[in-house]
């Protein structure tokens, strides 16, 4: 066992391009350290739905150079087998996209000479760009696949490899797994083409036609006045959001400076997510001192937008499902036609909103990858800050034009005396106070999570928080509407509950919702006591039932 592993770091070893890991891994090698040897050779970072996402290192159970070439390799042999079925134009383009973070650039010019070597054209983005400009480019330019390097906002040590089609969207099976076939194919790195040169540094053009195309997600002529603190969270958002709202004619951004710089150390935050404890505290005293209308926040690849609104004597940051339901609410208001769309685990509240709209609705499992997939869609959310407002331009979740979109709402109440807090009232008392919760559970053992969900599967709860369970699912067997996933969900009387492993961090996610119905404005202060009861409840229930 010890001389087997030892031969299999070796082989890598005499494989890896870069002398960085090379470095490192020798290192380990020649200290005999068999335990980081056997977590690093334990098998392979395995493609899915998600592309790759891992801890940067040597080895292939982590995310390095030599990885990268590999699925590169594994998606060009794909896309010369099967490309032209899944949208684009130009069967030969592929666009390359990539964030700030540690080892971006090196893997997207890893990928830009796979392609070229394996007689494809690559077309890399001039510089470190949001995520959505790399989507929209797939489609602008008509390409056949595109890659983002990226892990979003993950932590500091991770890095990922995200693979769109030709269609603009994220990869779903059966194509996930016919490249990671290919991808398993591969003998040798030395088997893998890499010329120095021969692909394209895309210029400018395509940042300003996506730039362009945002005109597109505001009304014309709507109020342009509400203010806004803006944070990019070390990551690659800040000059193309400011450029997106010079270009709409709103106020310039206050900038938080402490964040406004790329940087892949991340050193504010513990971690780069808005959503985490903490990471919003410095905008937070940034509107303190401004007192903008509201504070945006981008994650660092600036696919992700998040909202806070000042709320009594302080500031809080929005729940994503608020601020799904505000941007429905606001594009029905302004007429918007089409199928609106969220996944699973987000607020059942955009169901009633369409449905009193007259609008078609769709449930999907929980991914953009799906949502971007519904038929005629025109908005899509999910309720971990991500929003769709444009799927013609954009069909994934998109930071920045989400961003234009609420901040157009924000004027529009402005202009009224009003605020988002006020709309979201209103919401409440028309459609029931729709109010959601999260369990998440961080763990460093991955057995922690599957012990949860197998016990959750044998002894399952029969009801949460004094609400019985009308009906409990085992998604793992799919549903009516929805293809197979592993995940529960539970149906209350007046709540909802889904449990289900993350698919891009180390951690087990239980999604939470109770629906307490409102008569009026006066009885909203009694509901969010309920709902806060209820939830509360149900969380405390739930740890003790999945043993976490």
């Amino acid at each position: 066992m010890h001389d087997d592993l030892i031969s299999r770091a070796e082989t890598w070893l005499a494989e890896d391009p870069d002398p960085e890991t090379r470095e490192e891994l020798a290192k380990l090698i020649s200290a005999g350290d068999t335990a980081e040897l056997a977590a690093r050779f334990a098998g392979t970072l395995q493609f899915g739905t998600a592309g790759l996402r891992g801890e940067l290192g040597a080895g292939p159970m982590r995310m390095n150079r030599g990885v990268v070439i590999r699925a590169a390799a594994g998606l060009a042999a794909y896309l010369k087998k099967n490309g032209t079925p899944h949208g684009g134009t130009d069967a030969g383009l592929v666009v390359i996209g990539y964030d700030a973070r540690h080892k971006s650039a090196d893997f997207a010019r890893d990928t830009a000479a796979v392609m070229t070597g394996a007689g494809l054209r690559a077309a890399v983005l001039p510089r470190p760009l949001p995520t959505p400009v790399l989507a929209f480019a797939i489609r602008h330019l008509g390409a056949v696949a595109g890659v983002e390097v990226t892990a979003s906002h993950n932590p500091p040590r991770d890095n990922g490899y995200k693979v769109y089609l030709g269609d603009g969207s994220q990869i779903v099976p059966p194509a996930d797994a016919g490249i990671a076939a290919e991808i398993d194919a591969i003998a040798s790195l030395h088997d893998v083409p890499r010329p120095e040169s021969g692909w394209e540094i895309l210029d400018d053009a395509v940042l300003d036609a996506y730039l362009a195309r945002t005109d597109a997600v505001l009304a014309a002529g709507s109020p342009r006045t509400a203010r806004t603190v803006y944070t990019a969270m070390h990551g690659v958002g800040r000059d193309v959001l400011v450029a997106a709202f010079a270009r709409a004619g709103f106020p310039e951004p206050v900038l938080v400076a402490e964040q406004a710089e790329p940087d892949p150390d991340f050193p504010t935050v513990a971690f780069p997510n808005p959503e985490e404890p903490g990471a919003m505290d410095l905008a937070f005293a940034r509107a303190r001192a401004t007192d903008p209308d509201l504070v945006i926040a981008n994650d660092p690849d600036a696919d992700r937008c998040a909202v806070a609104v000042r709320d009594g004597g302080d500031w809080r940051m929005l729940r994503g499902d608020e601020v799904g339901a505000l941007l429905a609410a606001h594009l029905v208001r302004r007429g918007a036609t089409g199928t609106f769309a969220e996944s699973i685990v987000s607020s059942s509240l955009l169901g009633r909103i369409a449905d009193k709209a007259g609008l078609p609705y769709e449930e999907t499992l929980t991914g953009f990858k799906w949502i971007a997939r519904v038929d005629g869609l025109r908005y899509g959310y999910e309720e971990a800050l991500g929003y769709c407002v444009d799927p013609e331009g954009v069909r994934d979740k998109d930071g920045i034009t989400a961003a234009l979109l609420i901040t157009e709402l924000a004027s529009v109440l402005k202009e009224q005396g009003r605020t988002l807090l006020d709309l979201l009232d209103d919401l409440a008392v028309e459609h029931g106070l729709h109010a959601t919760d999260q369990l998440s559970v961080r763990v460093e053992d991955l057995s922690v999570i599957s012990d949860a969900m197998r016990r959750l599967r044998e002894q399952p709860p029969t009801e949460l928080a004094g609400l019985a369970i009308t009906r409990a699912e085992d998604l793992t067997l799919g549903t009516e509407g929805l293809p197979p996933t592993d995940g529960l969900r539970y149906t209350l009387d007046g709540a909802r509950v889904i449990v289900r492993p993350s698919g891009t961090e180390p951690k087990l996610k239980c999604y939470l919702e109770v629906v307490v119905p409102v008569a009026d404005h006066a009885g909203l202060p009694a509901a969010h006591t309920r709902a806060t009861e209820l939830l509360t409840a149900v969380k405390r229930d739930l740890s003790a039932a999945a043993g976490i």
